[in-house]
């Protein structure tokens, strides 16, 4: 192991230990480049592409106290909803998966209806990947329907890779579907508009997002490349992650690594590190929220392990 690695690792574990705070990883991806048919992501360019199977997350994440992760898709092929499902079965450290459907197509419910059948299933992504845009959609009655079906399955809707538009489009949705129990992720990557009136714009979304109960928002996606290098110092992150905090505040965020995607800027030690140094300053009430309880809140995952809490 690298001495930088080793440090950030005895350092998140020493903090871990010391409070004694069990972790809920919100945001972590699985597949399997070694399948016949491949995988959609990630390209066999990239320097991510090594199959991503909850044993070798174990391994990684143990080490740090988490103890469970929630499973995010990674793929617009149907099948690779049970394919997900099928490995989370085999391993309890999995506590939950988001899958990938289609809201506003014919097959819609009755695929919802299936896969909720297996209560590890706890809702849907979409968002800015796959091509799709959820402000456009939100102008179909088909699809806000069948976002109703998952506000009314107790299920929910996690967003993807935020920018101004989805933000927007996120606040609409709030509105439209008060019931709908709505995850923004990777919100540390939300990038405002250069513009005044644009930032008065997204500023003004988020404050009203703060204010809505059904909001969660992850702390996922902290570290970015600037100028061809990654800065690993909370330092660089703390203004966007106090922003961050001052909006939803202590009960409606929640930790996510990305794991492996990830590891394209840090590896898991680093980005665990970063997000451990900015709840530090915390009370102890509010790291428990930000580590298990708001995600138990948000997702109702499943216990499976001992080592698991309880709501």
């Amino acid at each position: 192991m690298k001495r930088r690695q080793f440090l950030s690792t005895a350092f998140a574990g020493a903090l871990a230990a010391a409070e004694n705070i069990p972790v809920i990883d919100s945001h972590i991806h699985l597949f399997d480049v070694a399948r016949p048919q491949g995988v959609p992501w990630p390209p066999k360019d990239s320097p991510i592409y090594k199959s991503a199977l909850p044993s070798r997350y174990r391994q990684i994440a143990l080490r740090h106290g988490v103890v469970g992760a929630i499973e995010i898709e990674c793929s617009p092929w149907f099948a690779d909803n049970q394919w997900v499902l099928d490995i989370a079965r085999k391993d309890s450290i999995v506590v939950g998966t988001i899958g990938d459907l289609e809201p506003g197509t014919s097959g819609f419910a009755k695929q919802l209806e299936g896969l909720h059948r297996n209560q590890l299933f706890r809702g849907i992504r979409y968002g800015n990947i796959w091509d799709r845009d959820l402000g456009k959609k939100l102008a179909e009655p088909a699809f806000v329907d069948d976002l109703k079906l998952l506000a009314s399955a107790r299920l929910v809707l996690d967003t993807a890779n935020p920018d101004p538009a989805l933000i927007h489009a996120v606040v609409r949705l709030s509105e439209l579907i008060p019931s709908l129990t709505i995850i923004v992720d990777h919100l540390p990557e939300l990038t405002p508009p250069n513009d005044t009136a644009g930032r008065k714009v997204c500023d003004a979304d988020l404050r009203l997002l703060g204010q809505r109960a059904q909001v969660f928002a992850k702390i996922s996606g902290i570290v970015r490349k600037v100028d061809g290098r990654v800065p690993l110092d909370l330092a660089f992150y703390q203004d966007r992650l106090d922003h961050i905090w001052g909006t939803f505040g202590a009960d409606r965020l929640m930790f996510g690594s990305d794991w492996p995607n990830s590891d394209q800027w840090a590896e898991y030690p680093d980005v665990f590190r970063l997000a451990q140094e900015f709840i530090a300053r915390k009370d102890t009430a509010s790291k428990e929220k930000f580590y298990w309880k708001n995600s138990l809140r948000a997702y109702r995952w499943v216990k499976r392990d001992a080592r698991q809490p309880a709501g």
